[in-house]
Order: structure tokens, then sequence, then C-alpha cells
């Protein structure tokens, strides 16, 4: 199969990039490297470095390399630089998204797998969060995204592209930057390891999903044949404070580091945590990483990594 991946050189479309290679798809990667690394992108997979905001480009790579599916993962994440440009954001997210969606409909593409956020949901009515929570977002990356999810929708309506729409909850793990909402994680390791001092926004008892980025990967390749036209959570189903996170840390890096309290952050909700049924069902997926194996091995990374 040909699929191509956009943002194949950032944390989350390196590691599916890696997967689909292993599984001997024919891969390639559309990355400007703004926020991917070089270092991150497959030898085995054909590599065009172009910006989603390129009409012309992005087209033109379509034309050249005929992807049967596109798993479309270039993109503003960071809610903090949303709410500081949210013009950017916006042009970024959605304008490049509908870049995608043209040069899908002009080659033919036989499916789009768009990776969402949780984010699009807000403060949530209620919890876990399942696909029907009412979809009111608080930051301009969350409307970005929400809004993409619609050009999806409406692109496959009218050009009979199928798609399926993943809402992720926090992703961690290898790869990481140290930046970003969903960063947090990594931020807190960089800071262990260096022996700095890590923030907490807020009193830390804010509650979140966090899913390792191997099962996100697992859940992109079974997307791959399954769940055709529908909007899936991709989540452990489990809530855990940054305060307890803290702890989890400290018994993996058995390091006894000190951190400090901040003002809440705008943007910030309160407490998510999303449910994973539809994603069972629909899927045959669920996740397979403990936080303390997920965190272990995020660990040993960022560990090596500056032990070379």
């Amino acid at each position: 199969m040909n699929i191509i991946v956009t943002g194949g050189a950032g944390f989350i479309g390196s590691n599916i990039v890696d997967e689909l290679v292993k599984m001997n798809h024919n891969v390639a990667i559309v990355d400007n490297l703004s926020t991917g690394k070089v270092e991150n992108i497959n030898v085995k997979a054909k590599f065009y470095k172009v910006d989603i905001r390129d009409t012309k480009k992005i087209i033109e790579i379509f034309n050249d390399f005929k992807p049967d599916v596109c798993i479309h993962h270039a993109a503003q994440i960071d809610i903090q630089t949303s709410i500081k440009n949210p013009k950017f954001d916006a042009v970024v997210n959605i304008i490049g998204t509908i870049n995608i969606l043209e040069a899908c409909k002009i080659n033919k593409v036989r499916k789009i797998i768009y990776a969402s956020s949780a984010s699009v949901y807000g403060n949530p009515e209620y919890l876990p969060i399942d696909e029907k929570n009412k979809t009111n977002p608080i930051s301009y990356y969350g409307i970005s995204k929400l809004t993409s999810e619609y050009y999806v929708k409406v692109f496959s309506k009218f050009y009979g592209i199928k798609f399926t729409i993943l809402r992720y909850a926090n992703v961690y793990g290898i790869r990481q930057a140290f930046k970003g909402e969903g960063g947090v994680i990594a931020i807190f390791l960089n800071k262990i390891i260096k022996k700095e001092i890590p923030v907490i926004y807020g009193d830390g008892e804010q509650t979140r999903d966090f899913i390792y980025v191997k099962d996100i990967v697992n859940a992109n390749v079974a997307a791959l044949t399954k769940g055709n036209n529908e909007t899936i959570n991709i989540s452990t189903n489990n809530k855990i404070s940054i305060n307890e996170l803290v702890k989890y840390m400290r018994n993996i890096s058995k390091r006894n580091f000190n951190y400090i309290y901040k003002n809440k952050r705008d943007g910030d909700i309160m407490h998510s945590y999303i449910e994973n049924e539809k994603a069972k069902k629909l899927l045959d997926w669920m996740p397979m990483y403990s936080i303390e194996e997920g965190l272990k091995a995020t660990y040993e990374y960022y560990k090596n990594l500056y032990n070379k």
C-alpha cells in the first residue's frame, strides 16, 4: 500500500512511519522540519521537505507518489502558541488540512486518517468523555482541529474519500519535543535528567489521560482498514493527576527532585479523561502500555540521548 504520512519526521508521525515500513508498506513523508527532525526520518521512506501550506507542491507530491492512504499529522500542536498567534494556528491546521484534502480529491486517494485531539471537547459535560460529548473547544487549537474535522467529513461526502478521525488523549513517548500541552511528560523528564526544577501550572490536581505513542501507532495501523467514516477517541480511559505523575517519575528516575507551582495557564482544562469503547469495538484496538511501562521507556530514551 502507498501511504503518505504528513508530519512524518515529527514525534507521532515518525513512530507511525517506522511501523508502516516494518509492515512493508511503501511510505512517503511530508514534513517541513519546523518541528520534525532529520534524525527521525526513516531511511526506507521517501522524504519530501514541503510545508502543507504550499498548495502547489502538496498536489505535486500526491501526483508523484500516488498514495492509497494519507495519514495526516502535520500540524501546529501547541495550545499556548495558538492563543498567542491564532492566525498562524488556523493557517497551518485548517488551510494546511484543506490542501491535503484537495490533493486527496485530485488523486483519488482512498482514505485519509486525520489526527485530531480531545481538545475539541473543551470543558467536558461529563467524564469519561465519549464521542457523544458536546464539542466546545476553549482554545484556538481546539477550534482549528474541530474545524478541520468538519472539512474532512464534507470532503468525504462530496468526493467519496473514506476517513477515520482519531481524537487523541495526551500522547507521550519517545521523540517527543520538550514543549506543548501533550509534552508535559517530556518537559518534566528533560528537566529531571538535567537536574533542573520542573514547573507545575495550577495546583497539580488537574487530571489527564496520558497515552503512550506506541498505542497511538497501533490505532493508526488499525484505521488503515477499519473505522471507515467514524470519529474515534484514542485513549486509556484512565485519569492521573499531575501530582501523581510526578510521583511516578520520582520512582522511575530514582531521583527525589524538587518542583515548583505557578499560576494556571489560559486554555487549560481542569479534568479530562477519555472513553475508548468505540475504538475497541470498531478498530479492534486497545491500549497495551500502562503509565509505568510508558514512562519507563520514555525516561530510558531521554536518558540515553543525554549519555550519547
